[in-house]
């Protein structure tokens, strides 16, 4: 395995916009023998899921007020919020076929060294959540694209979780699903569970020490790096600025609706918004948390311009490959939560 270090000329990136382009650039056009390795720490941000409405998922006022950045990702899941406390980690790989959502096989790796460093209630937990004592530090995400795969997480090392429960705006029944009445209760930062000779650590010490475990080596010096180059760069700043700098991909325009209909389904939770005009979908956004390969917009285009009935709709989910899409959902979920 290679390791990536997000620097330039030998200055560490705190960036989300552009380490997040760090990211999509490795998948799309760095391919090597082994699979690389990527860690980062953004400075204040909230990162939204590629199918989420950004809007929905984030406290603009507060955010505007802090001059948090918000930036969206390639993968799918909910929205999470960064800071100097909180380590990402990614991990890029060749597609076989069966590693998409299996979040165990690239999460391991990360929990085995938790419980070297003396926490050992740390765990993988329903689809893609990291936590200790039942309480999330770490959330999970995957994109594939053209037979490679990013699998990336966070880990709240030393998180402010008061800034986390002010900046994000979980819907109301995402938290009733769980039964819980707040964010704070559900979420922990790592280091009050490390051993007592780890106490001294901040993210960056704890990158550290998870490189030498991850890599089962008592120094960095014998680590495989790819050092990225000056044209390497020219081209994370193009997709940067198409991409994760860029207003229209973060935020997008959101026009009117007069149809709105949200549901938690097996999958996560699905929200549509719909114009219709004498009985004809008109127009149709579908966002969520759901973890799918394919591009959603594919999904919107085959429903746009059909009958609102249920018949149409059952025909033009027959011609999708919902798995592909929205991961293991019953067709009749979705039939249940647009009409």
């Amino acid at each position: 395995m290679y390791y990536v270090k997000n620097q330039r000329d030998g200055k560490e990136i705190h960036d989300p916009r552009i380490n997040l382009a760090i990211e999509y650039y490795l998948l799309n056009e760095v391919e090597l023998d082994e699979p690389i390795l990527l860690f980062y720490i953004n400075e204040h941000s909230i990162i939204v899921g590629r199918n989420q409405n950004t809007y929905e998922e984030v406290n603009t006022s507060y955010v505007e007020e802090n001059g948090i950045t918000v930036v969206r990702r390639f993968s799918g899941g909910g929205a999470v919020y960064h800071d100097m406390g909180v380590l990402n980690f990614c991990f890029l790989t060749k597609d076989n076929g069966n590693s998409f959502r299996d979040f165990k096989k690239f999460t391991s790796p990360v929990i085995d060294a938790l419980h070297q460093m003396g926490v050992e209630g740390a765990e993988l937990r329903g689809r893609n959540d990291l936590v200790i004592d039942g309480k999330k530090f770490s959330g999970n995400a995957m994109y594939a694209k053209n037979n490679r795969l990013t699998a990336h997480g966070t880990l709240m090392f030393d998180s402010e979780i008061e800034a986390v429960v002010r900046a994000l705006k979980p819907k109301k029944h995402k938290l009733e699903s769980k039964g819980i009445k707040s964010i704070r209760s559900r979420v922990t930062n790592i280091k009050p569970y490390l051993n007592d000779s780890y106490q001294y650590m901040n993210a960056k010490d704890f990158r550290d020490k998870l490189l030498l475990y991850i890599f089962n080596t008592d120094t960095t010096e014998t680590i495989k790096e790819y050092k990225l180059t000056a044209e390497d760069w020219v081209k994370i700043e193009e997709f940067a600025e198409q991409f994760t700098a860029n207003w229209e991909w973060n935020y997008g325009k959101s026009p009117a609706f007069d149809m709105e209909r949200s549901e938690r389904l097996s999958v996560g939770t699905v929200e549509v918004k719909m114009n219709v005009r004498k009985g004809i979908i008109e127009d149709i956004r579908i966002y969520g948390d759901f973890f799918g390969m394919g591009e959603i917009k594919d999904v919107e285009d085959a429903l746009q311009g059909i009958p609102y009935t249920k018949e149409a709709l059952a025909d033009a989910f027959e011609q999708i490959d919902t798995t592909k899409y929205f991961g293991h959902v019953e067709v009749s979920e979705l039939l249940d939560l647009l009409y």
